[in-house]
């Protein structure tokens, strides 16, 4: 008897045979996450755009793309709507980022930690006004620093360092001004007290009697020195104090407050300055305060990291030692 034939649907094993994508998803399932992509991704986070993260990754832009698409497949969600300007998280890519940004950054540590023939490779980046580095972070951290940790700083005003950090050009920010940016995490460091100062002859210039009671208009005459346009240092005192806003723009605008200083010293104008900074200059009769409220104006610094960063083992160190000493800062 001749054998039956089989049909074109009857096969030789019991076992049916998987389709090619339901065997590519089961093993998508199964196969750990590819910890490259949440690196990728947390970087695409942190910049807002994929070209910042490829330049951040030394890495070209289509690769970032395509891992960013292997890792949304992977999730099975949106994570990025891109937009002319860069790229906006989605709210599971939100999620996503605070469950794995301690984690990469911790992985990435290690590896920076042993990729050069097993010797650490510590670097840490703060950026904060160039008086307070040089015043206030470098005595703080100067034990870190004999600890193998590589310090860069960078001064600049508050504004341009949140941005910085933002884009993850730096690690650690002290700003004068409270962050509202997304993914920044922020906790007050000190309160400062701010004073408004001139030179002695400059100040025998000015009236005493008209000054509490007329000081915006008796002040008018004398150039304002600043270290930046905005005055938002100036503007608070002038809103706590005289309860108006102050001029439209300085007359003197100079790269910091330590430069601020050394105009005020000159006789150059007048100036809102942090107490600290001229406390010697007003105990030695170099610098006279025109006024002395009974309630000093007072503006709160922050400490400011992204969120998640503190996890790393050289930026907790800087962080708890800068909180640590800032309670005692005036």
């Amino acid at each position: 008897m001749p054998s039956p034939r089989l049909s074109g649907t009857e096969t030789t094993s019991h076992a049916p045979r998987r389709p090619r994508a339901q065997a590519r998803a089961h093993r998508e399932e199964t196969e750990p996450l590819n910890p490259g992509w949440l690196r990728t991704f947390i970087e695409v986070y942190r910049t807002g755009s994929f070209g910042g993260a490829a330049r951040r990754l030394h890495i070209s832009q289509p690769a970032v793309t395509h891992q960013i698409r292997l890792l949304e497949e992977r999730v099975g969600t949106r994570l990025f709507v891109r937009h002319a300007t860069g790229s906006k998280p989605t709210p599971a890519a939100d999620s996503l980022a605070r469950d794995a940004e301690g984690p990469v950054d911790a992985l990435n540590f290690v590896l920076q930690r042993y990729s050069r023939s097993g010797a650490p490779a510590r670097r840490l980046r703060i950026g904060a006004p160039s008086d307070l580095i040089s015043d206030r972070i470098l005595p703080v951290l100067a034990d870190l620093l004999m600890d193998s940790v590589q310090l860069r700083t960078t001064p600049a005003l508050s504004d341009a360092l949140l941005s910085q950090l933002a884009a993850g050009e730096l690690d650690i920010v002290v700003v004068r001004t409270r962050p509202r940016l997304t993914g920044i995490s922020a906790l007050p460091l000190y309160d400062e007290e701010y004073s408004l100062v001139a030179h002695p002859d400059v100040a025998r210039t000015i009236p005493d009697k008209h000054l509490a009671r007329e000081a915006p208009q008796v002040l008018g005459g004398h150039p304002l020195i600043a270290c930046a346009e905005s005055l938002p240092l100036i503007d608070h005192y002038w809103w706590s104090v005289f309860h108006t806003a102050a001029s439209a723009a300085p007359d003197v605008v100079v790269p910091d407050q330590r430069a601020v200083l050394a105009a005020v010293k000159a006789s150059v104008g007048i100036a809102v300055l942090p107490s600290y900074l001229c406390a010697d200059d007003v105990a030695q009769g170099t610098l006279v305060p025109l006024l002395r409220p009974e309630v000093p104006p007072i503006t709160t610094t922050y400490l400011a990291t992204r969120e998640g960063d503190v996890a790393r083992s050289q930026m907790s160190a800087a962080h708890s030692r800068l909180l640590e000493h800032g309670r005692n800062w005036t």
